[in-house]
């Protein structure tokens, strides 16, 4: 074991399955280990490099402003904090108004659901099972899967889950104390499972018709990913309040929550020391100035297409179902998912599982169609039937 590892093992929290590769380098969709292999990356950080790896504009962006300001109370104007909701505002629906800057997606959504109890004076709120929002108390509470649950109950009381695209067992569950219903457009961590179009627009009358606050948790889904700047424009319907994180900050630890100016929390009811800093902000201009320029949501889109169209044409027995929208995709398999993905290693390309059956690709969205081909000719090698 070397010195890297046996530090990470020894004096580390211990809370991560760790794989065996020491990685040191990214550009684009490759990065290497500590032994100069390389590997194509659709892991990305769980969804964090849509840029690609050391995108050049937020090397540069990152450069300059760690030689000005790097850290910055949010009780003084900041420009690049004030650049960056500008540019915010002009890619969220114009009643999202206001948005409040944090450090991660279970911060946004502990946010999120501070404001919902807030402006609706309800402490009910209903979720999603196979869903996940985050590890932290109130995040927690929100996510489904019990075994990261159980060791931390009691959690924030209040909390309902019902099945996913099923309105009927959805609107039974409403009751007088709920005050906001939390959902993924489409499930990441739980299976890649994707939202009705339908069922989407009759939660969101159901939310008008009781006064009740929709929170669309976009935390990986968000910033281009799926073919659109946020995945919930694919249903046509708005959020009330909206959770992202990931992507937002090219790489930078970078959360928001965007709602409503009448939604605002009073002075000192919530507050973050390091979000808005002056050093997320920068480098989450310039990815989302890439993510523009780029066309990086009409590419997620179209590179999508492609792969999805090459992994459903392939012939293994070992693959139940091909699911995804973009680049957020998922390969259900009929059998254990972490060999294949340790094999997959092996053959030069990293990957998530979602779910103990669900093989999860969440490449950096700047991969080349060269690279997509060579994932699925990876994919097809392990996942032949002689294959372990």
């Amino acid at each position: 074991m070397s010195a890297i590892r046996k530090w990470e093992t020894d004096f580390g929290a211990g809370c991560y399955p760790m794989r065996e590769q020491i990685l040191v380098k990214g550009r684009g969709a490759l990065v290497w280990d500590a032994e100069g292999r390389e590997y194509i990356d659709c892991v990305a950080g769980h969804g964090v490099a849509n840029v690609g790896h050391a995108h050049p504009a937020v090397v540069e962006s990152i450069r300059d402003q760690a030689g000005k300001l790097i850290t910055c109370s949010a009780t003084f104007y900041n420009e690049p904090r004030a650049l960056l909701l500008q540019k915010l505002n002009a890619l969220t629906p114009p009643a999202l108004q206001r948005a409040f800057l944090c450090n991660s997606g279970t911060e946004a959504v502990e946010a999120a659901l501070k404001m919902a109890r807030y402006v609706s004076g309800k402490s009910g709120v209903i979720s999603a099972m196979r869903s996940f929002h985050g590890r932290t108390l109130g995040a927690l509470s929100a996510t489904h899967n019990p075994r990261y649950k159980k060791p931390f109950q009691p959690l924030v009381p209040g909390f309902v889950h019902v099945p996913f695209n099923n309105y009927e067992k959805l609107a039974a569950a409403v009751n007088a104390d709920t005050g906001a219903i939390i959902l993924e457009i489409i499930q990441g961590e739980g299976g890649v499972h994707i939202g009705d179009r339908d069922y989407f627009e009759r939660v969101r009358a159901l939310c008008d018709a009781r006064d009740i606050i929709l929170i669309i948790d976009e935390i990986q889904s968000g910033f281009c990913r799926t073919g659109k700047m946020f995945a919930f424009q694919h249903m046509e319907i708005e959020p009330d309040i909206l959770c992202v994180a990931k992507a937002m900050g090219g790489g930078m630890p970078m959360g928001a929550i965007f709602f409503p100016d009448r939604f605002r929390f009073a002075a000192g009811l919530h507050g973050s020391t390091f979000g808005g800093n002056p050093l997320a902000c920068a480098a989450a201009l310039a990815a989302i100035g890439v993510m523009l320029r780029e066309g990086l949501a009409i590419q997620a889109w179209e590179k999508g297409q492609y792969v999805m169209e090459k992994l459903r044409g392939l012939s293994s027995p070992k693959i139940r179902e091909v699911r995804g929208r973009g680049l957020m995709i998922g390969l259900e398999l009929r059998e254990r998912v972490k060999p294949h993905i340790e094999a997959l290693a092996r053959q030069g390309v990293l990957a998530l599982p979602a779910g103990t059956t669900v093989l999860r690709l969440l490449p950096p969205l700047v991969i080349t169609y060269e690279q997509l081909d060579r994932v699925v000719e990876k994919v097809a090698r392990v996942l032949e039937p002689s294959s372990p």
